[in-house]
């Protein structure tokens, strides 16, 4: 409970400290945008009223503390970043100002266009072939990556079938497979999609996968014999 009051009383002096600036139209349309944070996550920036505002991580919008026109401070981040310009590229981008040299100019989160899509972005929408393009190509880059991990997908995958919306755990499971392939975990989980789907197939398909990769794993090796003495 202190700890709240602390942070929201830290909130409210960063606030008021917040400088007022007048921002040209011309600013406003160079700097609005979102701008790539990582590979499956983007800042939004915006203007209402002529007063900054971002969007990031689920929070509709909230107000950053502005130390001048180009800079501004967020305190989830707990960094400051300022609007810079590629000299060669002329690309815009958002770059954390050092602790140490604070003239030293950074190019961290590349603006991207109005219509890109992180990999999240693609799966909200059901667009799941270029949902896991993007996600193999953060595995390409870092296999350990927290945005491609194995449990997330599962949790997702369960969730629509607990909504009864199958083939969507199907593809999302599907996913997971195709980033995990060595886990028989997502195979597991994939064969119990198609089974509530009805296409006992396919669950044995995969079931006799994770048999496959983990001989312990009880609810393959059931459902394998089940299938096979139905079989014969």
């Amino acid at each position: 409970m202190k700890t709240r009051l602390l942070l929201s009383s830290l909130m409210l002096i960063i606030l008021s400290c917040s400088k007022k600036v007048t921002y040209s139209p011309e600013f406003i349309e160079e700097t609005s945008g979102r701008y790539l944070f990582n590979q499956d996550d983007v800042i939004e920036v915006f203007y209402e009223n002529n007063k900054l505002l971002l969007k990031w991580r689920g929070a509709n919008k909230f107000e950053p503390l502005v130390i001048d026109e180009n800079t501004f401070f967020i305190t989830d981040l707990y960094k400051k970043l300022r609007f810079v310009q590629h000299p060669e590229t002329k690309k815009r981008y958002l770059s954390v100002i050092p602790k140490v040299d604070r003239n030293q100019i950074t190019y961290d989160y590349l603006k991207v266009s109005d219509t890109f899509k992180t990999p999240s972005m693609y799966l909200k929408i059901g667009d799941y072939q270029n949902a896991l393009k993007g996600f193999l190509e953060i595995k390409k880059q870092d296999s350990t990556s927290s945005l491609i991990n194995e449990r997330e997908f599962n949790r997702l995958g369960y969730q629509f079938i607990r909504e009864k919306k199958y083939l969507k755990a199907i593809s999302v499971l599907k996913i997971n497979a195709s980033l995990h392939p060595e886990s028989d975990n997502v195979y597991d989980s994939l064969a119990a999609a198609y089974l509530v789907n009805g296409d006992s197939l396919l669950a044995f398909n995969n079931y006799k996968k994770a048999l496959q990769l983990n001989s312990r794993n009880r609810a393959a090796k059931k459902y394998i014999e089940a299938y096979n003495t139905k079989k014969n």
